[in-house]
């Protein structure tokens, strides 16, 4: 009976022990949760990782909708870090959501494109970001923009290698590349940032930048698109990029039509480098020669003109639409030129000009890669009004010649149109002629005869290529006023 008792005695401390040790494990056993920070900051500590995040895709479901993503994340800031702690106060999600939607901003899943430019003026780069929804959003919109500059027939062309070989006369694309450098990296963005997931909104952006907002213009009677053009302080072909039912620079409008007023402001450069081959007229020349038998005053016609045709090769690199380098491959004469000889019945060289008859001021083979008119200056990328034409072309070193007798004005260099010369026609008009190679040799007071060489073509001063920056003024320049040098001609 003493043995049973004890035995039952032992089982009782066995049973006693066995609960102090259990009750034991239980009382120091710590809780697994989880801590929320943002950015370094302690927001407090919840039950689930998982449970936090499915609130925060929950609560951004006008989010998903309107930038049709399927998931809302944390912002960038946020990390959740597993802890053990016997601590059982926890907060709950919606707390934290709170406290998050107060401090940052919650973020998708979608793509930055960061865009290098590098400014030719100065050698700085400027960085700037795009941000998408899809990868197809930007290519999508890219391809618009290229195709908005150079042609979609011509881009579709290029891009399946279908590229015409030139058998006389025509052109062909040797390049199509945008000029930035752009990198693409996936990422999760905050929703307060600008995120694209319509192409054709991103590619108005691309063209317009900060001016995407349309005006509308009614044609007044008698109006022209150069007219319209000139303004609104927009050149014709930005008139017809915010009109792209337009057919071209002779699209016809008619009084009380509505079009669209645009300011383009690229953001991205669509370059095209192609080569080209044209036959171009070359208008003949009025040769003035003195004849001493004749009286003062008189004129002889002994020599009619005729104009001739010359094949022009050349390369020309062309950026969001404007001509930025012409490089002169080949000249061919194809019919010769034949100058008009007219005698003039005195042997000294007149200082006054004539108004008819004006002299081209280069060799043949030009082009014509600015026109007179508002424009966004292929340098500099601002935009601004260009009081004369650029003309290019006749290749670096190559003859510029006095337009008509004169006497010399001018003959200086600035930083903007590098050497440059004036002559006073004293007739009313001042031609201006910029960019040259080096200074003139001809000092201020000499004389110049109608064809007289007076520079060469260079690239001196704020140029993008060889090219003579040829301006007509009536009066004094930049006292008078200028005008179109076409008008001249």
């Amino acid at each position: 009976m003493k043995k049973i008792f004890y035995i039952l005695i032992l089982f009782v401390i066995a049973g006693a022990l066995f609960s102090l040790g259990f009750n034991s494990k239980k009382q120091y056993e710590p809780n697994v949760y989880y801590q929320v920070y943002l950015e370094d900051e302690v927001l407090g500590v919840i039950k689930s990782k998982k449970e936090l995040d499915d609130y925060i895709d929950k609560k951004g479901d006008n989010i998903k909708k309107e930038l049709g993503v399927s998931n809302v994340y944390a912002p960038n800031g946020i990390k959740v870090e597993k802890i053990a702690t016997y601590n059982k106060e926890i907060s709950s999600v919606e707390d934290i959501y709170k406290q998050i939607e107060k401090e940052a901003s919650f973020t998708i899943k979608g793509y930055q494109f960061t865009i290098r430019k590098t400014n030719e003026e100065t050698g700085k780069e400027s960085v700037s970001y795009i941000y998408t929804t899809t990868e197809d959003v930007f290519t999508e919109a890219i391809t618009s923009f290229v195709e908005t500059y150079i042609g979609e027939e011509t881009y579709t062309a290029f891009i399946n290698g279908d590229v015409v070989e030139i058998t006389t006369t025509g052109s062909k694309t040797e390049n199509i590349y945008i000029n930035e450098d752009i990198t693409i990296k996936e990422r999760y963005i905050p929703t307060t940032e600008k995120i694209y997931n319509n192409s054709k909104e991103l590619s108005q952006f691309l063209l317009f930048g900060k001016n995407i907002e349309m005006k509308e213009y009614t044609v007044k009677a008698g109006e022209t698109l150069e007219q319209i053009a000139y303004n609104n302080e927009i050149s014709v072909n930005e008139l017809i990029l915010s009109n792209p039912d337009f057919s071209g620079e002779n699209q016809l409008v008619f009084a009380g039509q509505v079009i669209t007023i645009g300011v383009p402001d690229p953001q991205l450069s669509a370059v095209i480098e192609e080569y080209v081959v044209e036959d171009q007229e070359v208008a003949y020349t009025t040769v003035e020669v003195y004849d001493e038998t004749m009286n003062m005053g008189q004129m002889e016609v002994r020599q009619n003109g005729e104009n001739g045709t010359v094949r022009v090769a050349q390369r020309v690199k062309t950026v969001n639409g404007v001509v930025t380098y012409v490089e002169p491959v080949s000249k061919t004469e194809l019919k010769p030129t034949v100058n008009k000889i007219v005698a003039l019945g005195s042997k000294y060289i007149p200082t006054v000009g004539s108004t008819k008859d004006w002299r081209w001021p280069t060799d043949s083979g030009w082009r014509i890669t600015s026109s007179y008119g508002w424009r966004i200056d292929p340098y500099t990328g601002s935009r601004s009004f260009h009081n004369a034409i650029d003309i290019a072309g006749t290749g670096y070193g190559s003859n510029i010649y006095a337009v008509t007798n004169g006497v010399v004005y001018q003959s200086a260099y600035t930083s903007v149109n590098g050497y440059y010369i004036i002559i006073n026609h004293n007739n009313g008009y001042y031609t201006y002629y910029g960019h040259m190679i080096r200074k003139s040799p001809l000092t201020v007071g000499s004389t110049v005869a109608k064809g007289d060489v007076i520079g060469y073509v260079g690239s001196t001063g704020a140029a993008t290529g060889p090219h003579v920056h040829f301006a007509v003024w009536v009066g004094i320049p930049w006292r008078g006023y200028h005008i179109n040098p076409l008008s001249m001609y």
